[in-house]
C-alpha cells in the first residue's frame, strides 16, 4: 500500500537509495553514538546529562528538520535546540552555490556541548562555515553530524563525527532534502528521474 502510494504521489522518483527502515535503524544507532560521546564530554566537566543548559543541538535548516526531529527523540537527555538556516542550493540548483547564513547563529553556545546536524555533506562549505562561527563562541565541545555524505563533491575539507550513509554523486531528495522546495516529505532518500532536473 505504501509503495503504491509513493509511486502515485511521487512519479518523478527514479529509484530509492535508502529505505525508511534503513533510515530508522541508522538514526537509532547514531543517537547511541552521540549519547556515548556526550556522556564522556559531560563527565570530563563533572556534569551529568540532567544538568541544565549543557547540550545544544544545532540543526541546519531546512533540510535537517526531519532527520533532527527523529534523532532528538532518541536522545534520552536534557537538551535544547538552536536553529540556524544556511542557504546553498537556491531554487532549482542541483549544485552548491556557496554557503551563507540566512538567519543569525544562536549566541549562547559558549561553554556548551554542541552537536551540529545537517542533512547532507557535499561541498563542505555549509558545515565549515557553521563550525567556524561556532568555534568563535568557544564551546566546551563541538561535533558535527550528517544524514548523508556525498564525498565526490567535496571542495572544503571538514571532519564529520557522525554519518548516516555514504551516497554516490547523485542529486537526492526525500527525508528533508528538496528540489525546488518539494519532496522534503518523501519518507525515503531517493534519486529523481533526470527528466525532472535541469541540465547541469
Amino acid at each position: 500500500m505504501f509503495v503504491a502510494y509513493c509511486i502515485y504521489m511521487f512519479p518523478e522518483i527514479e529509484r530509492i537509495l535508502v529505505s525508511r527502515e534503513q533510515i530508522a535503524d541508522r538514526v537509532q544507532a547514531m543517537a547511541k553514538e552521540i549519547v556515548r560521546d556526550l556522556q564522556e564530554d559531560l563527565a570530563k566537566d563533572g556534569q551529568t546529562p540532567l544538568d541544565e543548559d549543557n547540550v545544544i543541538i544545532v540543526p541546519i535548516m531546512t533540510g535537517a528538520m526531519i532527520f533532527v526531529a527523529d534523532l532528538v527523540r532518541e536522545l534520552p537527555m536534557k537538551l535544547s535546540l538552536g536553529l540556524v538556516a544556511v542557504s546553498s542550493y537556491p531554487g532549482e540548483s542541483v549544485r552548491s552555490k556557496g554557503a551563507h547564513f540566512a538567519t543569525e547563529l544562536p549566541d549562547n553556545l559558549g561553554g556548551k556541548h554542541i552537536i551540529v546536524l545537517d542533512d547532507i555533506l557535499d561541498s563542505g562549505q555549509t558545515l565549515a562555515l557553521v563550525k567556524e562561527m561556532i568555534e568563535k563562541q568557544n564551546p566546551a565541545s563541538l561535533r558535527l553530524g550528517v544524514m548523508l555524505d556525498k564525498k565526490t563533491d567535496r571542495t572544503v575539507d571538514v571532519h564529520v563525527d557522525y554519518v548516516g550513509f555514504e551516497i554516490p554523486d547523485e542529486f537526492v531528495v526525500g527525508y528533508g532534502l528538496d528540489y525546488n522546495g518539494y519532496y522534503r516529505n518523501y519518507p525515503q532518500i531517493a534519486v529523481l528521474d533526470q527528466s525532472a532536473l535541469p541540465s547541469r
